[in-house]
């Protein structure tokens, strides 16, 4: 009896489904939507940006001369001595280091 019941409640929803979707009215904006196709604009071409390769090196050295001077802070800071500039020195570091990726890299 269950089966039976479950059979006729799947099949009447099988069936009248497509019944009630059909007499479902069109939203009135889809009309008006598909009047207008969508265009899309090409992407613009990447930019050439031009590489100063004076500053490349002026960037590349300080920061290989910061970079230099960090151990031997380190050492002083494992004897409990903070080097005031340590911070400023290794925020200087991260700018740099950032600044020669951006420009190195598309």
């Amino acid at each position: 009896m269950r089966h039976h019941l479950l059979f006729f409640c799947l099949v009447g929803t099988l069936v009248l489904k497509p019944i009630v979707c059909a007499q479902l009215p069109e939203p009135p904006g889809k009309r008006e939507i598909a009047k207008y196709p969508l265009v899309l604009d090409p992407p613009p071409p990447p930019s050439k940006r031009t590489v100063d390769p004076v500053k490349l090196r002026a960037e590349a050295n300080e920061l290989a001369d910061l970079a230099h001077s960090v151990p031997a802070d380190v050492d002083q800071v494992s004897q409990g001595k903070l080097p005031k500039d340590f911070a400023d020195k290794l925020k200087r570091i991260e700018k740099l280091s950032k600044q020669l990726r951006g420009e190195l890299t598309p």
